[in-house]
């Protein structure tokens, strides 16, 4: 049965977030073809044996008219059913009015305070006629990739990903704490860091870089998404901001110490991995979209104190 899953998301981490969900559709039917408007996802997913294939859609999101070319688009893969991982009217019409045989889709007209993760399990649940559909997911990567990785550190050295990149300022911690509490770290300790940057953030990078007290780290703002995965399925913790590479080290197994300022809590509450920091005086409810917590209300000690708390 060739099966259809259409993740209507663009950012890589919210792609991922539904791994689990995707996984447990393709232990049922085999491996699945991912729709999605993250163009990044394929890349991201090379090596996962559940999926056959993934499909960049960057067009037919606007327009009335674009109902009839989305059925159009889906007509050519001759899929036998889809999944949509989203309430839009506009993708449920057209997959309807395609030659596909099953649809399933979100609740329509209920966007609103949607919450990713119980949504999707639900859904998942619901569509699949089980119960207790894991959130847990399983990352796949070849482990030469790994491998490769760590041949070229020093084992003894406890190594962390420092998640500073984000896809908005409002979620960034801020290089200034970053540095501080790499200094704090090195002072006690004996690491090694992976500075997780993308490339539109080559200068906070270098913000953090040029002011921490030794050369115990590797800068990925200059790679490519599949080059900087294996760094990240290598490390011993992630610790930063709300982004995609929190989500590849949680599925991991990973331990995964998260800085919530302008996340809803649903983007990290599906892995036991998941830890969550964010102010004292906040409660993590009322976190989300919008918040625009002030990054410095976290303070270093509080994240160093975690670290040292999560690292064994």
């Amino acid at each position: 049965m060739k099966t259809c899953i259409y993740l209507s998301y663009k950012g890589l981490g919210a792609n991922l977030l539904h791994l689990a969900y995707c996984h447990e559709i393709a232990q049922k039917y085999g491996p699945v073809t991912i729709i999605t408007l993250c163009n990044n996802l394929e890349a991201a997913l090379k090596d996962d044996p559940l999926i056959d294939k993934i499909i960049f859609i960057n067009k037919y999101h606007k327009r009335f008219i674009d109902i009839l070319r989305l059925r159009n688009f889906f007509n050519s893969f001759n899929f036998d059913q889809i999944f949509i991982f989203y309430p839009s009217v506009r993708i449920y019409l057209a997959s309807v009015l395609s030659n596909i045989k099953k649809v399933f889709c979100y609740p329509l007209f209920k966007k609103n305070k949607l919450h990713l993760v119980d949504a999707a399990k639900k859904f998942t649940e619901k569509s699949l006629g089980i119960t207790n559909c894991s959130t847990e997911a399983n990352y796949f990567i070849k482990e030469n990739k790994i491998q490769n990785i760590k041949k070229n550190l020093d084992t003894k050295k406890f190594t962390i990903v420092i998640g500073a990149g984000s896809s908005g300022p409002t979620t960034k911690w801020g290089a200034k704490n970053y540095s501080n509490l790499i200094n704090k770290l090195n002072n006690n300790g004996d690491y090694y860091f992976f500075i997780l940057c993308g490339p539109g953030d080559k200068d906070l990078s270098n913000e953090i870089t040029n002011n921490i007290n030794n050369n115990n780290y590797v800068s990925l703002y200059d790679k490519k998404i599949e080059e900087v995965i294996p760094f990240l399925c290598s490390a011993n913790m992630y610790v930063g901001n709300d982004s995609f590479g929190s989500h590849i080290t949680a599925q991991s197994g990973i331990k995964s110490l998260v800085i919530l300022l302008d996340s809803p809590k649903a983007y990290t509450d599906y892995s036991k991995n998941y830890q969550r920091i964010f102010p004292e005086n906040i409660k993590i409810e009322n976190i989300t979209h919008g918040s625009n917590l002030n990054p410095n209300d976290v303070s270093v000690e509080k994240v160093y104190q975690e670290i040292l708390n999560n690292k064994f």
